[in-house]
Parts: C-alpha cells; structure tokens; sequence
C-alpha cells in the first residue's frame, strides 16, 4: 500500500520529532533550577536516566538511520530497534497509568513532555505497524532487547543508592524500600518482556501479509 519514500518520510517526521523533544528538554533542565541538583551538567546527567529519554534517543536514531536508508541488518541494529520500539511503547503506558498527573508544566516543557511522551510513541508505533521493517526479528533478538530495560534497572538503582536521586517514583527505594521496588522493577520487566516477544509475533504475523517497506 505505501511505498518506500512514504516510509521514510514517516521515520524522518519519527526522528524529528524525538530529536526535537530530547534537545528541548535538555535545554529545559539544564536552565532548571532543581533542587540540590544545580549545576547544568549535573542536571543533565540525571536527565539521562530517565527510561524516556533512553528510548527516545532510540527511536530517534533508528527511525533516522531508517530514514536515510542507512540502518544494517545486523543483529544489533534489530535488537537497538525492537528495543526503541518496546521502550517508547513502555514509556507511552507508565506516562499515562503513573506519572501524568504528577507535574503542570507549560512552555517548553509542556513541549518537550508532549513530543517525548505522545507524539513520539504514537509515530513510532504507528511507522513500526505500517512500514516495518518487517521479518526482521526472532526469538534471540527478543530475548537481547531485554538487556537495555534490565541494564537501566541495575544503573538506576545502583545509582540512585550512591547519591540518592532516583528519576521515578516507583523506583525509589529510598522511600518505598527495596521490597516494594523490586515488585515494581517485575512488573515493568514483565511487561518489557511481554511486549517484546508480542512484536516478535506480530512481526511474523505482519510479514506474511505485507512487504518490508
């Protein structure tokens, strides 16, 4: 149904707009006056824990190299991707369930919190479920994609116990206590994984009715 420049053009627009969320907000909180966090560079290094900002710079630069038609189809590349696309799909999910209602923002950072947390899993999902590619993945691909979540668990609480800064609510095992987040950290690992191996076969699903764009 869509031929390929209609399939860059959607990762190009994908890119964009998670490229542009990501450079707003990293001039927001570097600008931001956080708490005991006041250097610029200290702020932005906390920026970078956060699973939102991860997976977007995923997706943006996958859905980039898509875009130029430089992606490789090498394990890596899959995995990176599948990753991107889980991540901003788990990202989309706990945004609106947990953390929507936490903060009124405005400006930029509405900007930003909008582009990163809905426009860009929304094109994503979309670019991923109509362009592909498809028939790229299997069920060693999805198992690798599950060392990015659980990589960023262990740094984040490894982390968050060094100097007490933890970049979600149910993560903090400073308040909740390590019980508690671990029961979270399932969850979310669960859902990572089900999700993961729930695109593995949509993917095969999707290939047997449509072309790789």
């Amino acid at each position: 149904m869509f031929g390929p420049k209609a399939a860059h053009a959607w990762f190009a627009a994908t890119a964009l707009v998670a490229l542009v969320g990501l450079v707003v907000q990293i001039s927001v909180t570097a600008g931001a006056n956080a708490g005991r966090f006041t250097s610029p560079a200290s702020r932005v290094g906390n920026l970078f824990c956060f699973f939102t900002i991860d997976s977007n710079l995923l997706v943006g630069v996958t859905s980039l190299l898509l875009a130029l038609n430089l992606s490789h189809p090498s394990a890596l590349f899959r995995v990176l991707r599948l990753d991107g696309v889980v991540g901003i799909i788990v990202t989309g999910v706990v945004f609106q369930v947990a953390l929507a209602n936490l903060h009124h923002l405005t400006g930029s950072a509405l900007v930003a919190d909008t582009l990163l947390h809905k426009v860009s899993p929304i094109l994503c999902v979309l670019g991923w479920l109509v362009f592909g590619p498809r028939g790229t993945l299997t069920a060693k691909i999805a198992g690798w994609s599950l060392v990015f979540p659980l990589a960023w668990l262990a740094t984040t609480l490894i982390r968050g116990a060094i100097i007490n800064y933890y970049p979600y609510p149910f993560v903090d095992a400073g308040t909740l206590g390590y019980g508690r987040v671990s029961l979270n950290c399932v969850l979310v690992g669960v859902l990572f994984t089900a999700l993961a191996f729930g695109a593995l076969g949509l993917d095969r699903a999707l290939a047997k009715r449509q072309p790789t764009a």
